[in-house]
Formats: C-alpha cells, structure tokens, sequence
C-alpha cells in the first residue's frame, strides 16, 4: 500500500484546482520575466572573434547564419577533456531536435567549446548531433564571455563540490581542476546592421531550461528524486544499458 494521501475523485480535483491557480500564477510571472530578458540593454561586441568551424574559420557574426539571432551553449568540453560529460552531453540531447523549429523563429543555435575542433567532431560524431560546434581554442571568446579560466572555477555550491564534480571530471578524462577550467554558459547574441551585441548571458542552474527532461520529470510523481545525488544518475545517452 501506498503511504501517500489518497483521495476520491472530487477531492483530488478540488486540490487540483487549487494547484492550477499558483501554476497560473507561475506562468503568468514567467512570461513577465521573459519580457524583461527582452527589455535588457545590450552591449556591443566589438572584438573580433575567428572560430574553427567545419566550414572553416568564421567570425562571430559569420556564425549567425544568416539570421539576426544567436544562442551559443558554451559545451564544457577544455582543452584536457578526451569526451564530453554525461550532463553537458544530456543538454546537447535536449537541443539537437530543436534546431529546424528555432531555425524557423529566425535563431540561429550551437555549441562552442575551448577543445580543438578535431576532439570536438570525435566526439558528435560518436553522439550522432546534427548541432552546429566550433571551437574557440584559437580565440579569448570562452575566456571573455565566463565560460573558461586558467585557474580552477568553483560552482555556486553550498558545502563544498557536489559529488557530481569529480565524476563528470572522470568521465571527461581529466581531473577535477582541469574539469572546472569550465563553466556552463548561455551567451545570446543579435546582428543588426553589421554589428554583433550580446543580449542575454546565464550559468549554472540558470541553463536548467536547456534541460528538457526535467521539467517532465518535476510533474511526474517522483518529481527529479536526485536528492545529495544532483545529477549524478545522468549518463550519455549510449550509456544506460551499460554495466
């Protein structure tokens, strides 16, 4: 026997109901966000920027595609690392079927990465992503824009480094300072006239919305049942079959 509250059908719906109004409530203050991301000032990016790309090099503004919008994900794939981890691997996932739907709304979406461009192909080859990826291994774009650091980044964890560090780092093929010479970064760029500006940037548990299977998860009855252990049941996505 279940020990969760069970109910008849008319309660159950009066509770629902209930819910409904604070989920409302949510969408409503979620759609007030979306509007202020809008309303951002923006800045101009007036560094020149050279990506390798497989097409070859290509500056920033080349890498909008004939579009006026840009989102970069900032793959935490440095230039120690011989894969990507399980979680960045689980965002590029959520993206890849995404691409002809934002491609349509006039956006432009890819992956840069501070490994070279040959590591980088390996590894979306063995991934099967139709994802644009460049590297930025001959540019300071990662460095400029938060995503890369010479010296070890520590995320914004309460307690020390969440057990999720070291196994990424391990499965990344590196250690733990190497695997934090990166950060999860969202970069937003437009093109108007010529000129690039960036729009919008986030770290962190801010690119959660890049994760698409957790907001299934958070409605199903177990919600993301991680507990101490965020993150940690993730693997690449040829992996949950295996011993």
């Amino acid at each position: 026997m279940t020990d969760h509250k069970v109910v008849d059908r008319q309660e159950w719906q009066a509770a629902r109901d209930e819910l409904l109004q604070r989920e409302k409530a949510h969408t409503r203050m979620g759609d007030e966000l979306a509007r202020q991301r809008r309303e951002l000032p923006w800045v101009e990016v007036d560094k020149q920027y050279r990506f390798d790309t497989d097409d070859g090099t290509r500056t920033l503004a080349e890498l909008f595609d004939g579009r006026s919008q840009l989102l970069v994900y900032h793959f935490m794939f440095g230039p120690s690392y011989q894969a990507g981890d399980p979680v960045n691997s689980s965002i590029a996932d959520s993206l890849d079927g995404l691409l002809p739907h934002l491609q349509a709304r006039d956006l432009t979406l890819l992956l840069v990465s501070q490994a070279p461009l040959a590591k980088l192909q390996a590894y979306k080859r063995r991934m099967g992503w139709r994802l644009p990826w460049v590297s930025a291994a001959n540019t300071d774009f990662n460095f400029d824009f938060g995503a890369s650091a010479t010296s070890r980044i520590t995320p914004p964890v309460e307690g020390g480094l969440p057990p999720i560090v070291a196994q990424n780092a391990a499965a990344t093929g590196t250690d733990v300072v190497g695997y934090l010479s990166e950060a999860p970064v969202v970069s937003v760029f437009t093109l108007q006239d010529g000129a690039v500006y960036q729009t919008y940037a986030t770290t962190w548990r801010g690119v959660e919305f890049l994760m698409g299977y957790y907001p299934i998860l958070d409605r199903a009855p177990k919600g993301r049942d991680e507990g101490d252990a965020w993150q940690t049941w993730l693997r690449r996505h040829d992996e949950y079959n295996s011993p």
